[in-house]
């Protein structure tokens, strides 16, 4: 009797270059990041980053996933067109995701993570007519913030242009009614610029809900503060904490690095 021999299957880390496996490690650290930190809504929302060595493709997350269960094997590897070129799951991708952030990958090329939230503090501060307020320093950091009106779910490809309009260069927009969205140069960076939005967002609907009279600094004042906040002014903003928040996960769940 002749046996037929199986063969075992490669890893999806002995299918990708060491660099793109590096980059899947910290793509799945920023997704446990955005749970710990609870601003993940179940399977909506996403994270993208480029795809080293390949300008037109980026990562983003298996539609069907919680954040929480992101690992480093898991993402789906599509191009600016949509063209899946590579998904070791069986998942498809959330075709909001792809408009979002397909627009900012290719209008954006200093770009490399896109991140899109729906928390609470986030969603209510995106329905105020004033906007985004600088109660704090932490605020003050994006005091020059983009805003794009609700058009609704984002699944019409003519929406891109406007995204793309109204983000202009900044590396913050709130999404009229509907969430966040910030990018940075690498995922540390767009990680800390969602966790101090995100907690801007907090500290205004907060501070409304005291309903006291607000002190708010000299616009001169704020202007300067904003401004010591901004890429590269004093130092990139993420990455000196980037280690020690891996740490943390790798402490608390190490399988994101799987």
């Amino acid at each position: 009797m002749s046996v037929t021999r199986i063969k075992k299957q490669k890893s999806i880390r002995e299918q990708v270059s060491a660099e793109e496996w590096a980059k899947r490690i910290d793509l799945a650290a920023a997704y446990r990041l955005v749970h710990l930190y609870a601003m993940d809504e179940m399977i909506a929302n996403h994270i993208s980053t480029r795809v080293p060595g390949e300008d037109n493709a980026f990562l983003i997350n298996p539609y069907g996933m919680l954040y929480e269960q992101m690992h480093a094997s898991c993402f789906i590897k599509l191009d600016l067109d949509g063209k899946i070129l590579f998904n070791p799951t069986e998942y498809d991708i959330n075709k909001a995701g792809f408009i979002i952030h397909s627009a900012i990958h290719r209008a954006r090329h200093e770009v490399d993570c896109v991140i899109h939230t729906h928390t609470i503090a986030g969603m209510a501060v995106s329905a105020m007519k004033a906007g985004l307020m600088p109660f704090a320093q932490t605020a003050m950091r994006f005091i020059d913030i983009g805003y794009h009106e609700y058009e609704g779910v984002a699944i019409n490809m003519d929406e891109q242009e406007r995204l793309v309009r109204d983000l202009g260069n900044r590396e913050a927009m709130i999404l009229r009614n509907h969430g966040l969205l910030v990018v940075g140069a690498s995922i540390p960076q767009a990680f800390d610029n969602i966790f101090r939005l995100e907690r801007a967002c907090q500290l205004q609907v907060t501070t409304l809900a005291c309903n006291t009279e607000i002190s708010l600094p000299p616009r001169k004042i704020i202007e300067d503060a904003s401004h010591l906040y901004q890429p590269g002014v004093r130092r990139k903003l993420g990455i000196l904490e980037w280690p020690a928040l891996i740490r943390k996960l790798d402490a608390i769940d190490p399988s994101f690095l799987e």
